[in-house]
């Protein structure tokens, strides 16, 4: 259409070609596409000068009324490229949402006015593609070869329980001793199965484990931990601050815990994201990279 329109303007294909920096080739393959598809001549064509038919004359009116709203549209996705304008959608864990990103969504609005945040919490593994998110936090391992992520950082696993529950039942010394132990267990965990906890750093150690607790999510495990019920085998950033306010209190063991995983940034493959996309990376980055929140020690 942008072709038809300037060699209809200046009367010449070569013309058209020179102005959008086309071979004149190109700009009559162009032309010759259009009436293909229309199935009219748009043009009477002389060796030297192009005039309009009645058809052309037509398709130019509409031309005119449609590519000013057509380059309208493309300068305000291609300032989204440039500017962090528009809503950013950000799906991420309830708890790791709800105490480390919700908290730094006003500096990021100062930063970055023109964006607003949708910020999705659940546990469950969203599908960013289907159900439209920017961008999504997954704790573990990732699987999906269509998604792009970035390592926010890295959260232990820990075994910990109340004092009073310590002081209770005895703290164990031995991986395979919690066995012995009410076990609380998360329910949609990557690591283990809820009657049974994985150790080592290839999670190789495994221990059955039974509880009085078992749920789809951390708060609430932390919640009863607390309270005495039993013992958390928690990624670091769910029970951090209860461990800072002695609520709970970390157990070392004759086995490393299984490794977590990290924690990613992730988001699909578009070779340009946005810049609002590029914007929360960037921001969440900076946030996390130096020095986790969450880290105890």
């Amino acid at each position: 259409m942008q072709v038809f329109s300037r060699a209809a303007r200046a009367g010449s294909l070569s013309a058209a070609a020179r102005q959008l920096m086309l071979s004149p080739a190109m700009a009559t393959k162009h032309v010759d596409a259009l009436e293909e598809r229309l199935g009219v001549r748009l043009f009477h064509r002389s060796t030297r000068k192009l005039t309009l038919t009645e058809a052309g004359q037509q398709y130019l009116e509409v031309c005119n009324r449609l590519l000013p709203d057509l380059e309208e549209v493309e300068a305000a996705i291609t300032s989204q490229r440039l500017e962090a304008t528009g809503l950013l959608r950000l799906n991420t864990p309830l708890s790791f949402g709800v105490r480390y990103i919700a908290p730094l969504l006003p500096a990021f609005n100062q930063q970055h006015p023109r964006v607003a945040v949708d910020l999705g919490l659940n546990d469950r593994v969203v599908d960013l593609i289907e159900e439209g998110w920017d961008l999504t936090i997954r704790v573990g391992p990732l699987k999906d070869s269509r998604l792009v992520s970035r390592k926010l950082a890295d959260s232990a696993m820990v075994v910990c329980a109340a004092p009073g529950y310590w002081a209770l039942h005895g703290r164990p010394k031995l991986w395979s001793e919690l066995q012995a132990h009410n076990c609380l267990s998360f329910t949609l965990s990557n690591l283990s199965r809820p009657d049974v906890w994985h150790f080592g750093k290839a999670g190789e150690r495994r221990v059955a484990v039974k509880g009085t607790l078992r749920t789809n999510n951390g708060d609430a495990l932390v919640a009863a931990a607390v309270a005495g019920l039993g013992v958390l085998y928690e990624p670091e950033f769910i029970v951090a601050d209860a461990i800072r306010r002695g609520e709970l209190e970390l157990v070392t063991l004759d086995a490393v815990s299984a490794d977590l995983g990290g924690i990613h940034l992730v988001r699909s493959s578009d070779r340009a994201p946005p810049a609002k996309v590029r914007a929360m990376t960037d921001f969440l980055l900076a946030a996390f990279n130096a020095n986790p929140p969450w880290k105890i020690s």
